[in-house]
């Protein structure tokens, strides 16, 4: 009898949980869906993101442009103006990211009312 093949093999493991820590973040997923319809300036990013520091930003910026999610692009003009937008990678992120969503919204009262009954 065949073994089954699994999904993840072992020394892939730590790849995948870097990777899913990279997208599973917090200011990964705003980022991520502050893109999803346009390109956009850095104060732009940081005003539509509530909360997120100019450093933690920054980081996330370019963690997600290291990893092929993001592209930067700076205009020749004075002062440079940069702009950051999904490249198709991020933009296959957006979909499952946008469900996730949906889903949390959907399901909010309910959870919100499990905590409650939990934690008295």
């Amino acid at each position: 009898m065949d073994m089954p093949t699994p999904l993840v093999e072992h020394g892939d493991c730590r790849k995948i949980s870097g990777i899913l820590a990279r997208v599973g973040d917090k200011w990964t997923v705003l980022v991520v869906m502050t893109l999803r319809e346009h390109s956009r300036r850095f104060n732009e990013i940081k005003r539509a993101v509530g909360g997120i520091s100019q450093q933690m930003l920054t980081r996330t910026l370019k963690a997600l442009e290291r990893d092929g999610m993001v592209m930067r692009t700076v205009h020749p003009t004075v002062p440079p103006q940069v702009e950051y937008a999904l490249t198709p990678l991020g933009m296959s992120l957006a979909e499952p990211v946008l469900h996730l969503g949906e889903w949390a919204r959907e399901h909010l009262a309910e959870i919100e009312a499990n905590r409650a009954s939990y934690d008295l």
